[in-house]
C-alpha cells in the first residue's frame, strides 16, 4: 500500500509601505519588503517494494516495520523447503541446483546473515538436499540420494567429514536437529532418531497414510520442525488429497509422540512452519486457499490462537514465500522468496 503525506505550506507576506519621505520605524527608507521563509515541506518516504534481482533469493521480513531486505538473490532454483540459521543466528544452510544437469543435482551451501561469504560445502552429481544445523552449530545433517533412495548424511559445517548417519529402508525426508533429536519423514510418517543416529522411533500413525488421490503427495505426514529445546514438533498433515493443492492441516505433539494437538482446522494448503526461537509462536507459509494460489506468510501461536496474515500488502502476486525462519532475537522472518516469471 502506497502513504502520501500532505503537503500544509502557508506563505506569509508582509510589505512594508512607504509613501513620500515617510519611514517606517525599524526599517530604513529604501530596505525592500521581507518576505518569510516558507517551511521545508515534509519529504515522502519511498514506496515499500520488494528488491528484486534474480528469480531466486534469502530475504528479511522485520516485523515491526514490514520492510524487506534481500539477502542474496540466484537464477538457479533454490530448494524451497528448507532454509535454516544456525545457533548463532549469522549463518544460513540451504540447497540449490546447480549445473548444467540441475534437475538431476543439487548442493548444500552456506552464507552469512548478511550476504556475505556464500560458500559451496557439498561437490558432487547427487541429491544433496534439506541440511539442518546441529544443536551446537558444528555439523550440519542433510539428505543425499546416493545410493537407492534419499538418507540420512551428517558433515561438519564446511563439508568436511560427510558420513551417512542413517538409512530406514526407505525414502527419508524432510530433516530436522534440535536438542537431541534429528526429526524426519519416513512412509509418510514422522519420526526420530538420536544425533548418533541410533535408536529410531516413530511419532506419528497418521489414518491411511501413503494413499493417493489428486493431489501431489498422498496422506500423511510432512515436513516436521523441532521447537529450539527439541521438545515438541510441528508438522502439517495431508488430510484431503482430493484438491489441486492439498487439504493440510498444521499439528504440534511432543517428540515422544504424546499429546498430538491439532492447531488449524480451515484445511488450507499449508506447512513448512517454523517455531520462534521463544516457542511460542510458529511462522508458516499459505501455498493455497482452495483452487488459489497464494503462498503467504502466516503466523500463529503455538497453541493455535490469533492465526494471522503477516505478508506485507505490497508484495506483487508474483512474488511467492516459501520456506521460512525466524531470526536470532524473533524481530525478523527469513524466507526463500520466488519470482513468478
Amino acid at each position: 500500500m502506497k502513504h502520501y503525506i500532505p503537503l500544509f505550506l502557508m506563505v506569509l507576506l508582509l510589505v512594508a509601505g512607504c509613501t513620500g519621505n515617510q519611514t517606517s520605524p525599524g526599517h530604513p527608507a529604501n530596505s525592500p519588503p521581507q518576505v518569510p521563509s516558507s517551511p521545508t515541506p515534509p519529504s515522502q518516504p519511498a514506496p515499500q517494494t520488494v528488491p528484486h534481482e534474480g528469480k531466486w533469493g534469502i530475504y528479511s521480513l522485520d516485523l515491526a516495520t514490514q520492510d524487506v531486505e534481500l539477502i542474496y538473490s540466484t537464477d538457479e532454483e533454490m530448494y524451497s523447503s528448507a532454509l535454516r540459521l544456525n545457533p548463532a543466528g549469522n549463518t544460513f544452510v540451504f540447497a540449490q541446483k546447480t549445473g548444467e544437469n540441475a534437475d538431476e543435482n543439487s548442493e548444500v551451501f552456506t552464507i552469512n546473515s548478511d550476504g556475505t561469504n556464500l560458500q559451496r560445502i557439498t561437490t558432487n552429481s547427487y541429491w544433496d538436499l534439506y541440511p539442518a544445523w546441529s544443536p551446537d552449530g558444528n555439523e550440519i545433517a542433510f539428505l543425499s540420494k546416493r545410493e537407492n533412495d534419499l538418507d540420512i548424511y551428517v558433515m561438519d559445517s564446511n563439508g568436511s567429514n560427510q558420513m551417512k548417519l542413517y538409512d530406514s529402508g526407505s525414502h527419508d525426508a524432510d530433516v530436522d536437529w534440535a536438542g537431541d533429536k534429528i526429526v524426519f519423514t519416513s512412509g509418510f510418517k514422522i519420526w526420530t532418531i538420536n544425533g548418533d543416529g541410533t535408536s529410531p522411533a516413530q511419532v506419528t500413525n497418521p489414518a491411511n497414510a501413503g494413499q493417493w488421490g489428486t493431489s501431489n503427495l498422498p496422506i500423511g505426514d510432512y515436513d516436521p520442525r523441532l521447537s529450539t529445546d527439541g521438545r515438541r514438533i510441528v508438522f502439517e498433515r495431508l488430510e484431503d488429497p482430493n484438491t489441486a493443492h492439498g487439504g493440510y492441516n498444521l499439528f504440534v505433539i511432543n517428540s515422544d509422540g504424546s499429546s498430538e494437538t491439532r492447531l488449524t482446522e480451515n484445511g488450507y494448503a499449508q506447512g513448512l512452519a517454523s517455531w520462534s526461537n521463544s516457542g511460542t509462536k510458529l511462522v508458516y507459509v499459505v501455498a493455497a486457499i482452495g483452487n488459489e494460489g497464494k503462498y503467504d506468510l502466516y503466523m500463529i501461536n503455538a497453541d493455535g490462537t490469533e492465526n494471522r496474515d503477516i505478508t506485507p500488502s505490497y508484495f506483487s502476486p508474483d512474488f511467492l514465500c516459501h520456506s521460512s525462519i525466524f531470526s536470532k532475537d524473533d524481530s525478523k522472518i527469513y524466507f526463500i522468496g520466488q519470482w513468478w516469471e
